[in-house]
């Protein structure tokens, strides 16, 4: 018989991060920034789900993920992310995946999927029979430059929309998707989705957490 785990999921973002927890139905959250260190996120972490039960961890990590480790410290963030044991700071099984990832995850219905999170960059993921492949694009010259937080504010609102139906639409096109999914902060943003679009959800990423350890 398959026990079903208890993990508490966090949403490493750029401004904030979020917290969930298996049969808890609001998250919780605290602000993120240049001075969240790992070991600031656990203490925070600590402090606000105080009392919650969860027995292991899915942590979506803002940077590229390889077996279960960060590859590179966080644009956005303080340092030290690489080389941080999680497991033994929480005292508990720690799951560490691309944020992108886990909430294409959480958002993924059928098909071959595109995920795309628009936030504080862009997060880029694709999803295939329940399996999911983080994608690095930061080096195409649609970056987070145009589709993200400094895009929007460059560009705006009118401009920043056709640009992401624009690559939208040639990103799918790159990874033989059926559907793209349209996520991440700035989502609200778009006042109609591109064709071949529909729009996520940034409660999926506590969906995608909660399907790692499934």
């Amino acid at each position: 018989m398959k026990v079903k785990v208890k993990a508490l999921v966090i949403d490493v973002g750029g401004t904030h991060v979020k917290l969930l927890a298996t049969g808890r139905r609001t998250p919780a959250k605290f602000d993120s920034g240049p001075h969240l260190t790992p070991a600031v996120m656990v203490r925070e972490t600590l402090a606000a789900t105080q009392g919650w039960r969860y027995d292991a961890i899915a942590i979506g990590y803002p940077g590229p993920v390889r077996n279960g480790r960060p590859v590179t410290e966080p644009f956005n963030l303080g340092r030290g992310w690489r080389r941080f044991d999680f497991a033994r700071a929480f005292r508990v099984p720690v799951r560490i995946v691309n944020d992108a990832a886990m909430q294409a995850l959480g958002s993924y219905d059928s098909g071959r999927m595109l995920f795309l999170g628009l936030g504080t960059g862009l997060g880029t993921a694709v999803v295939e029979n329940g399996v999911v492949q983080p994608l690095e694009l930061a080096h195409l010259p649609y970056r987070e430059d145009y589709l993200g937080v400094r895009g929007l504010e460059r560009l705006g609102h009118h401009k920043w929309a056709k640009h992401v139906a624009i690559v939208a639409e040639l990103l799918r096109a790159a990874v033989i998707a059926d559907h793209v999914v349209l996520g991440g902060g700035n989502v609200k943003n778009l006042r109609r989705m591109p064709p071949h679009c529909r729009r996520g959800d940034n409660m999926n990423a506590f969906r995608g957490g909660l399907r790692v350890w499934t």
